[in-house]
C-alpha cells in the first residue's frame, strides 16, 4: 500500500469511529482529576486500551499509563501523548465541587487525540507497513499547582520531580522513545483550526514563607512582627524590577499568597506565597530568578520576618521540531483549507512538553474546535470533530509518514535534531540543581 492508501484507511477507521471517541472526550471531562490523583481518567485508559487488544504499563509516576502498538520491535518509537489532569477552576460548571478540578484547558481532548490515534493505527491493521513502533502516553500532572501536596510527595519518596513528563523522563518511560508529539487546544479557535507550535516559556516554580510574630492587631500591633506586610512588600519589589525585563525574553512573574493569616484580628505570623518565574530561555529564568529573590528577601528584611524561599525546577522552554513541523503541517493542508493552519508563534505560557522537546524531537501543535481562554469557566468545546477527531487523523498521518518503510523520513528528523543535554542523565542533574532554599 502507498502512503496515501495508508492514510485514507486510517483516517476512515478514526472517522468510523468518531461517536465512540467523542463520548470517550466527554467520559473523562465528567471526572475531573488534579495531577498524581488521575486514578479514574487513567482506569479509563486502561479500559480502552483493552478494547483494542494493546499492551500496556500502567501506574507510572503514580497514574500514567504507556501502551505500544506493537508488542516487540525494533528500530525508531514515536510517541503519542495526552495529559491526564485537569486545572482549578471552581467556577467552571463541570468542575469537581470539592476540589475545583476541570477540564477547562482540554486535556481530554488530548486524552481523546491520543487514544483516537492508536484505534486507528491499530483497527485499520497497517502496523505490518511501519517500521518501528509507537507508543501512546496518557501522562499525570501537567499543570503545575498544588506545590505543597506534590513537595509532601517528594518527600514521601513517592516522586523524584514535580512535573509528570519530568518524573516519567525520570523513571526511564521515555528511555525507549525517539520522537514526541501531543496537541493543545487553541484558546478562542470555534472553527477547524491548526496552528503549528514553535516555542514556549519556561519557569521555575516558587515557595515562599514569612514568619513575623502575632500579637494582638489592635492592641499591641507594635508588639508584633506583620508578615503580610512583608509578602506584601515582596511583590511590591517584584512589580519595581518590571522594566529591568528585557521584552525578548518573554518573561512573566505572577505570585499568589496562598495563606495571608491566621485571624483578621492577629498580626499576621505566618503568610505564604507561590509565584512562577517564566522567561523563554533557561538564561533568563535563571538571571530572573535571582532578581526576584531579591525582592523576596527585601520585603522580609523591612520588616524583620523570617523568610524563606524555596525554588522549584518547573518546566523548560519547549523547542519543536522544524523537520517533524513540516510533516504534520504538510498533512493539516490535506484536511483543512490552507488558511485554516496558521504558526502559533511562541507561546507565553509553559508545558512540560518543553522537558521531552529538549531531550528528542518533538511537536506540539494547538488545534481548533474550542471557544473561551484556557482555564476560565468560558472555555467550551464547539466541535468535537474539530478538536479531538481531527488531530487524532493528524497524529495517525504524521506517524504514518515517519515509519513507512524503513522509516527514513524519521531517521531524518532525530538526524536534524540537537538536543540541549547529552544524556538523560545531565538534565536530570540540571533539574536536581534548580532545587534551592534560601533563608533570612
Amino acid at each position: 500500500m502507498t502512503v496515501d492508501e495508508l492514510k485514507s484507511l486510517v483516517c476512515k477507521t478514526i472517522d468510523d469511529n468518531a461517536e465512540k471517541l467523542i463520548s470517550f472526550a466527554k467520559d473523562i471531562k465528567s471526572t475531573p482529576e488534579l495531577g498524581f490523583k488521575e486514578e479514574k481518567t487513567a482506569e479509563k485508559v486502561c479500559h480502552f486500551f483493552q478494547k483494542l487488544n494493546l499492551s500496556y504499563e500502567n501506574k507510572l509516576a503514580l497514574t500514567g499509563v504507556k501502551a505500544k502498538l506493537k508488542k516487540n520491535c525494533e528500530g525508531v518509537n514515536v510517541a503519542i501523548l495526552g495529559e491526564l489532569d485537569g486545572v482549578i477552576c471552581f467556577d467552571s460548571l463541570d468542575a469537581n465541587k470539592e476540589t475545583g478540578a476541570s477540564h477547562t484547558c482540554g486535556h481530554n481532548l488530548q486524552i481523546a487525540t491520543m487514544v483516537g490515534a492508536a484505534l486507528g493505527l491499530k483497527l485499520s491493521g497497517i502496523e505490518t507497513h511501519l517500521s518501528g513502533n509507537v507508543s501512546f502516553m496518557a501522562v499525570p500532572a501537567e499543570e503545575f499547582i498544588e506545590i505543597e501536596y506534590r513537595q509532601k510527595l517528594k518527600e514521601e519518596g513517592k516522586i523524584h520531580f514535580l512535573a509528570g513528563k519530568q518524573e516519567l523522563i525520570y523513571i526511564g518511560a521515555f528511555d525507549d522513545v525517539d520522537i514526541a508529539m501531543m496537541m493543545h487546544s487553541q484558546k478562542n479557535s470555534p472553527k477547524p483550526t491548526i496552528a503549528i507550535g514553535e516555542t514556549s516559556n519556561g519557569f521555575l516554580g516558587k515557595t515562599i514563607q514569612y514568619i513575623g510574630k502575632a500579637a494582638h492587631a489592635a492592641e499591641a500591633p507594635d508588639k508584633g512582627v506583620n508578615a503580610l506586610n512583608a509578602a506584601t512588600l515582596g511583590i511590591m519589589g517584584i512589580n519595581a524590577l518590571r522594566e529591568s525585563f528585557r521584552d525578548e525574553d518573554s518573561i512573566r512573574v505572577h505570585p499568589i499568597i496562598t495563606k495571608g493569616g491566621d485571624t483578621v484580628n492577629s498580626v499576621p505570623s505566618d503568610v505564604r506565597m507561590e509565584s512562577y518565574v517564566r522567561a523563554k530561555n533557561v538564561d533568563a529564568m535563571k538571571s530572573t530568578n535571582e532578581k526576584v529573590d531579591r525582592a523576596l528577601l527585601g520585603g522580609g528584611f523591612a520588616m524583620g520576618t523570617k523568610t524563606i524561599i524555596n525554588t522549584i525546577p518547573g518546566h523548560l522552554p519547549l523547542k519543536c521540531s522544524k523537520p517533524l513541523n513540516k510533516i504534520f503541517e504538510n498533512n493539516s493542508k490535506q484536511l483543512l483549507p490552507k488558511d485554516s493552519v496558521i504558526g502559533a508563534g511562541h507561546f507565553a505560557a509553559s508545558t512540560d512538553m518543553g522537558d521531552v522537546s529538549n531531550l528528542i524531537p518533538s511537536i506540539h501543535p494547538f488545534v481548533g474546535g474550542v471557544s473561551g481562554a484556557l482555564h476560565t469557566k468560558d472555555f467550551k468545546v464547539e466541535d468535537y470533530n474539530a478538536a479531538c477527531i481531527l488531530p487524532a487523523k493528524l497524529m495517525a498521518m504524521t506517524v504514518i509518514d515517519l515509519l513507512y518503510k524503513d522509516g527514513k523520513k524519521a531517521a531524518e528528523v532525530i538526524s536534524d535534531y540537537k538536543p540541549t543535554f547529552e544524556s538523560k542523565e545531565e538534565y536530570i542533574k540540571f533539574l536536581e540543581n534548580c532545587f534551592e532554599r534560601k533563608m533570612q
